[in-house]
Parts: structure tokens; C-alpha cells; sequence
């Protein structure tokens, strides 16, 4: 829990006019007996919220993260109160937990697979960030398939370029390569010391900047130990998000990467578009729809997933490009037109309005 809060303290909070209610929950902790526990503790909480609450809402908005169990909690109320539910999915389940987890066991998955049509077939509108996921999506649902909509993510506000330079970041010749976001195995951040050890070998001058935290840093630290790259990686922590464009300010080119698999090629991450509001040229280990968003834009380059070699040779390219200009330019235009919040939001309202 973040100081101040706890499974009972700050059950309720009113941020900026927003009345925040909180069901009592158990941390994740940092093994998989605590992770069951706040995945059930929710679920429980949440069906006596739901059966005992005096709050009448008019329509329910699920915003869906891992894990999807989640979204129940806000489709048993607007099941109870006979009001309009909508669902903005950000994780396909239950191919993430098959990812994820390693389990393959086709009872375990198909009883998740049924709670995910349930979920499905009493929403009325689902939202989807990417043209991939509407199709995976599509495919469960066999009542109204136009009610499956793709709503991107946007950058928030505040994700703009900056003219101030973090002073986090060392003020020296070296390319800088920055990275920001959650540190875990669906990043696909292994390959990043081995490509510093490729770099170093061919004397190029860079640092790679990281920004986050996560579950994979322990074994990300090992790696760049292992490769000897210490002098080549900068790892900031976590940071307020407020701090991120005059990280990025201070770096050459952004890096955004994914495991080799067939989901996060449908993925498109939403640090993707906080690079493009900022500016940035970007230089990517990816497939699918991030791979066609760069191309589309014109902002960067994009290499195979997993191969050093090709990333360190994308990276030297992008060291010698007098295109950088030109990249970031064509990142803010491509955002500008199809990552607009205003545009986004209206979207969302009037898709909304249409299935009352």
C-alpha cells in the first residue's frame, strides 16, 4: 500500500469533486499465494459492495487491467441496479494469463475463458486499444459484434515536449536511449544489456536511461552485471509521470520493446503514445501494431523482437540519422491526429449515448 493507505484506511477519498470509494483488499505482496489473495479479496468485497451499496448510478465504465476478474465486481451492480455497462479493455484474457502464468491447462483456462464471455455478453458497449484486440475480441462475443469499438489510448495532457532538461540525466556526449515504464517480463527488456555489450563493443558512446521499477529489475540488474555494462545503463526509479517529459527532453531517441509473442504483437503500449506527445524518435523491438504505428508515422525504426545485434544496428543508425528533427516532428503530428484525448473522450460519449 502507498503511505497512508492500508486494507482499511482511506476507504473513501474525494479527488478533485471525485468520490473514491475503496473496497477493502489485500496487497499483491511478492508471491503468488498474495497475488491469489488480492485477486479474491476483491472479488469479495466487491459482491457485498455490490448487494449492500445505496449508491444509484446511471451507467457503469470498467476500466480493465490484469487481472480481469476485476471487471465482475462492476458488471454484478449494473446487473443489480438494471443500468447500461461498458468495458475499456486494456488485457486480453485469458490469453495474458496463459502468457504470463505458463499454465496451459485447458480446464483451468476454459472456465476463465467463460468468465470473460460473461463479462462480455452484459456489457453493452467493449472498448478496445488496438484494431487487434477488436478482432481477438470479436470472436467471443456473438450477440452484437458492433458493439466491439477501437478507442486508443491518449496521452495525457501534460505528456508534451519540453524545454526543460531533467538534471537526473547526465549532460554529456553520450547518445542517450530512455526507456520508462513497468520493469517485467512482458517488456522484453533482456535484450537491452546485451545490446550495450554489442555498442560497447564497437565503441559507440551510449547510455541507456531506465525509468520504473518492477518485478524483472532484480534479474535486469544480473543481466547488465553479467554483459558489463554498468557504465552504459542509467536506472532512475520510479517517477512521477509530470517528470517524464523532461526525462525524455534529455535523451535522443525513446525505446519501447515486448516479449515474443502473438498478444503484445496486438498490443499497442501506452507508453507509445507519451513518447509520440512528447516528441520523441523512437527505436523499437517490436512487432505487430506498434511496428505499424512507427512505420505509419514515420518516426522511427523497428527491429525484430529479441535480436541484439539488429537493435544495436538500429541504434547506431539512429546515431548517425540527421532525421531526428524531422522524426520527432512526424511522432507529435501522427499523435496529434489519432491519439487526441478530446477526440477520444467525445468518442467515448457518443458511443455511449447511442446504447442507452
Amino acid at each position: 500500500f502507498f503511505n497512508g493507505y492500508s486494507l482499511f484506511k482511506k476507504r473513501r477519498e474525494n479527488w478533485n469533486g471525485i468520490e473514491i470509494i475503496r473496497i477493502p483488499i489485500i496487497s499483491r505482496g511478492n508471491n503468488v499465494i498474495r497475488l491469489a489473495l488480492n485477486y479474491l479479496s476483491f472479488l469479495i468485497s466487491g459482491w457485498f459492495w455490490k448487494c449492500f451499496t445505496k449508491i444509484k448510478a446511471d451507467r457503469v465504465f470498467i476500466f480493465e487491467v490484469s487481472p480481469m476478474t476485476q471487471a465482475l465486481v462492476g458488471v454484478w451492480y449494473a446487473n443489480r441496479r438494471k443500468i447500461p455497462c461498458d468495458i475499456y479493455v486494456q488485457d486480453l484474457w485469458p490469453e495474458n494469463v496463459e502468457i504470463i502464468t505458463g499454465i496451459h491447462n485447458k480446464t483451468f483456462l476454459g472456465i476463465i475463458g467463460k468468465m470473460v464471455n460473461y463479462i462480455y455478453i452484459n456489457c453493452q458497449t467493449i472498448f478496445a486499444t488496438s484494431p487487434s484486440f477488436v478482432k481477438k475480441i470479436q470472436e467471443r462475443v456473438f450477440d452484437n459484434k458492433d458493439k466491439v469499438k477501437y478507442l486508443p489510448q491518449y496521452a495525457e495532457d501534460f505528456y508534451k515536449p519540453s524545454s526543460l532538461k531533467s538534471v537526473l540525466i547526465p549532460n554529456d556526449d553520450r547518445f542517450k536511449v530512455v526507456f520508462t515504464g513497468n520493469m517485467g517480463q512482458a517488456q522484453g527488456l533482456e535484450i537491452l544489456p546485451s545490446t550495450a555489450k554489442f555498442l560497447k563493443e564497437q565503441g559507440k558512446s551510449v547510455i541507456f536511461v531506465i525509468v520504473g521499477d518492477g518485478r524483472y529489475k532484480e534479474q535486469f540488474l544480473n543481466d547488465i552485471a553479467l554483459n558489463k555494462v554498468e557504465d552504459m545503463f542509467l536506472l532512475l526509479g520510479h517517477q512521477p509521470p509530470e517528470n517524464i517529459p523532461p526525462i525524455l527532453s534529455a535523451c535522443d531517441v525513446a525505446f519501447v520493446s515486448f516479449m515474443n509473442n502473438e498478444l503484445f504483437a496486438n498490443t499497442i503500449p501506452a507508453k507509445l503514445q507519451s513518447y509520440m506527445a512528447c516528441g520523441m524518435p523512437i527505436v523499437a523491438a517490436a512487432q505487430g501494431e506498434t511496428a505499424r504505428i512507427i512505420k505509419e508515422a514515420d518516426c522511427g525504426i523497428c527491429c525484430c523482437i529479441g535480436d541484439s545485434v539488429e537493435l544495436s544496428n538500429s541504434i547506431g543508425t539512429m546515431m548517425n540519422s540527421d532525421r531526428l528533427f524531422e522524426m520527432s516532428a512526424n511522432s507529435i503530428e501522427y499523435c496529434k491526429r489519432h491519439f487526441d484525448k478530446e477526440e477520444i473522450l467525445s468518442f467515448i460519449d457518443d458511443c455511449c449515448h447511442s446504447n442507452v
